[in-house]
């Protein structure tokens, strides 16, 4: 084969998203699915597949996976079948996994990411189905011997499987991200990656535009998203290096070393039949009912795409504003409780998208400093969504200026009370008197005089300085619209 330039080739993608079902019980027992558990400390007779024990499929899990099917815009299958698939693993105590093959719970649907700002492109998903997650092998406990914690076996999965839509690594993180944002929204996984809530399958190939797809390899079990770019990066180049060398790419199933950065093989990829799919005899075809799926429509809540809207055309927040407020439920959820108040509290006096807008300024400004450097949560702050709401409510109404406004905020973080007792309390009113203000503007000016001569033979900077100054004898305290505006009439 002839060498080609690299930039002839494409690289497709496709990922295999498992995703454990936030329930209480697992899929088939009702073993509690807490994470940090002592090892074998969760595990029930059917986990542990002692002979006689039958599954019973827990119907939370089955809503959990409907709700993710409706959050991605897809077919909801009345009827699927689940199927036993056969493979020989130390942690998987049956030597089959439950899972669900040609008749899934969910079919095709779409995600829609946005590459680049403004750019938006739709993902196909290729169908999502039910399985039990396998237990843990853990390797580094002793040089001689592997153990194995069966806590997680049973768990509930929800395997999204995507159709080869992305064509690059950029594309396949902006992809994952948007599938965890929309699973924690609708509250069916909590996407914690470093927990091994959200692993991905990536399936990697290359071709020459206008040729066939390439033959693919796949990289098991990546649970980080920078690890996913790096081992989508690495086996492109690979692959690329292979054929413009004349060598053929093999299908199989490769692990990503996070220590080199590099993908390497771990075993030929199986194929459907290796896996010996047979409906389970132990568990009927799951029939659905169309009210059923109707009614958890209804009750899904806002989902980031459409509350993103809504801030950016309500509230008049930009793009950027609006993406970091909605990338997590959390943030979402103080800010529009801090809102709420607020527009209550300002009625129609102030318009609501300026509300809106230096709300959005303090919450990812000053707020989430606070959060970094104090190291504590949503749910500990002592800066609560209705404190904030007090403190930006000063600041519109002119009773403090924004200077002040970041000492009464500091104070906020270890004192109790409202915004507005914090300022009594230290006295750090703003002054608004026009006259007092005027007053101590003339004597700034006065003591200035070799300033103020050399302002008006054309050094407009220290118009600055002037103001600086006057800031400093009132403490901060001065309104700075009226010191801008008595600065101009007296140096006028």
């Amino acid at each position: 084969m002839a060498p080609s330039s690299r930039r002839s080739w494409e690289i497709v993608i496709g990922l295999e998203v498992h995703a454990q079902v936030l329930s209480q019980s697992k899929l088939f027992s009702s073993a509690p699915t807490t994470f940090g558990a002592s090892p074998n400390t969760q595990v029930s007779f059917i986990d542990a597949a002692f002979p006689g024990m039958l599954p019973v499929l827990n119907s939370a899990c089955v809503d959990q996976a409907i709700k993710t099917g409706l959050g991605l815009h897809a077919k909801i299958n009345l009827s699927s079948i689940f199927e036993r698939k056969n493979y020989f693993y130390p942690d998987l105590p049956a030597g089959y996994q439950i899972s669900q093959y040609q008749h899934p719970i969910v079919g095709e649907g779409w995600l829609e990411i946005e590459p680049n700002p403004g750019e938006a492109k739709r993902i196909g998903i290729e169908r999502l189905h039910l399985e039990q997650d396998a237990g843990k092998s853990l390797h580094d406990l002793s040089p001689q011997a592997t153990y194995v914690d069966l806590n997680r076996a049973g768990v509930a999965l929800m395997e999204i499987v995507t159709k080869p839509d992305m064509r690059s690594s950029s594309e396949a993180i902006a992809f994952l991200k948007k599938l965890r944002m929309l699973l924690r929204y609708l509250g069916t996984c909590d996407g914690n990656m470093e927990e091994g809530s959200l692993r991905a399958d990536v399936n990697i190939s290359v071709h020459q535009p206008g040729t066939p797809l390439g033959t693919r390899a796949e990289i098991k079990n990546v649970n980080s998203m920078r690890f996913i770019a790096q081992a989508i990066d690495f086996e492109m180049h690979r692959q690329i290096d292979l054929l413009e060398s004349g060598v053929c790419v093999v299908q199989e199933t490769r692990l990503f070393d996070a220590s080199t950065g590099e993908t390497r093989s771990m075993r030929d990829k199986e194929n459907a039949q290796d896996y010996r799919y047979f409906p389970d005899p132990d568990l009927l075809p799951l029939c659905l009912d169309k009210e059923h799926i109707e009614t958890l429509r209804r009750n899904l809540p806002e989902l980031p795409d459409l509350k993103r809207q809504r801030l950016m055309e309500t509230f008049g927040l930009s793009a950027y504003d609006a993406d970091l407020i909605v990338s997590e439920p959390e943030y979402a959820a103080y800010y529009e409780a801090a809102l709420k108040v607020l527009c209550a509290s300002c009625g129609e006096n102030v318009s609501t998208s300026q509300q809106a807008k230096i709300l959005a300024n303090w919450f990812l400004g000053d707020f989430f400093a606070h959060l970094n450097h104090t190291d504590v949560s949503f749910e500990t702050t002592p800066i609560t969504p209705t404190r904030l709401a007090g403190l930006i409510y000063l600041i519109l109404t002119e009773i403090i200026s924004g200077k002040i406004a970041k000492d009464v905020f500091s104070f906020m973080e270890t004192e109790e009370g409202t915004a507005e007792e914090i300022v009594a309390r230290h006295g750090l009113q703003q002054m608004t008197d026009t006259k007092a203000i005027e007053s101590i503007v003339h004597d700034v000016l006065t003591r200035e005089a070799d300033h103020v001569a050399a302002y008006k033979a054309g050094k407009d900077k220290l118009f600055g300085y002037f103001v600086g100054q006057i800031m400093k004898a009132t403490q901060g305290k001065a309104n700075p619209q009226t010191v801008n505006v008595l600065l101009k009439k007296l140096l006028g």
